[in-house]
């Protein structure tokens, strides 16, 4: 009798994932048959944190470090996988961060920040891993973006860097979604709406600015990170094959 064959270790790398969103997809895919590549830009605790969690839900999970707005970073990410062993399954650029400087306050270098460390460190991790995912079968790209690309009447709570950066991220997605394609591989962004901190965490509102944008969303709440995660490991499943650039928008009707 042929014995059956067994179960492949499917390979995830994870940015951003020492906190919130990021953190609470490493919980949800840690598991079994699942080796994560977790990364954080100086967030030791956090991501030693989710390492553990990852690791004693029976996963494996590889700690790296970086800032991503800086040259050579997402390479030695993508290095860093391909040293333990050939193929990548999924990428999901989850780092990033918000800029509320107001247009006329924001300098030429601030906003080529938040283009260094978004929609440039997803084009060089993606450029980078692309060998990698087409070794795999069925290779995922998330992208996750942000409300603010789309909504800017937020009570002069705009944050254009932030906006012009996701808008960037989603645009690049739809163009490696057409290069990828044929391979076999999607490529996807979630749109997160206003989503709940981890205690401690800075907050790019403030109290009573958050209580304002809470009353515009018509689910009337905060949305969770692991509400975005759930969505972020469907379209890394199988059963999202026939899923390949959307943006998809994950925001409490936000939008409506």
């Amino acid at each position: 009798m042929n014995k059956p064959a067994e179960k492949r270790t499917r390979r995830i790398l994870v940015t951003g994932a020492a906190s919130g969103i990021g953190a609470a997809l490493c919980r949800r895919l840690g598991g079994p048959g699942t080796e994560l590549f977790i990364h954080t830009r100086a967030n030791k605790a956090g991501i030693e944190a989710v390492a553990g969690a990852v690791d004693k839900q029976g996963g494996a999970a590889h700690v790296l470090f970086g800032d991503l707005a800086q040259d050579g970073v997402a390479e030695d990410l993508i290095a860093a996988v391909a040293k333990t062993g050939g193929d990548l399954d999924g990428l999901v650029a989850n780092a990033g961060f918000a800029d509320k400087t107001p247009l006329a306050e924001l300098s030429d270098a601030n906003l080529t920040h938040s283009h260094a460390a978004m929609p440039g460190a997803f084009h060089r991790l993606s450029r980078a891993a692309m060998p990698l995912l087409q070794a795999a079968s069925g290779g995922r790209v998330i992208a996750v973006s942000s409300f603010v690309a789309h909504r800017f009447q937020l009570d002069g709570v705009a944050m254009p860097a932030s906006a012009a950066a996701k808008a960037a991220l989603e645009a690049l997605a739809r163009a490696l979604a057409v290069d990828l394609a044929p391979h076999g591989i999607t490529v996807n962004c979630v749109a997160p709406g206003y989503i709940q901190k981890d205690p401690g965490a800075h907050a790019a509102l403030g109290s009573g600015n958050l209580s304002r944008a809470q009353a515009r969303i018509p689910l009337g709440r905060l949305g969770q990170p692991d509400e975005i995660a759930a969505l972020i490991e469907f379209l890394l499943s199988p059963g999202a094959a026939y899923i390949t650039g959307q943006t998809i928008h994950a925001d409490g009707g936000l939008g409506l």
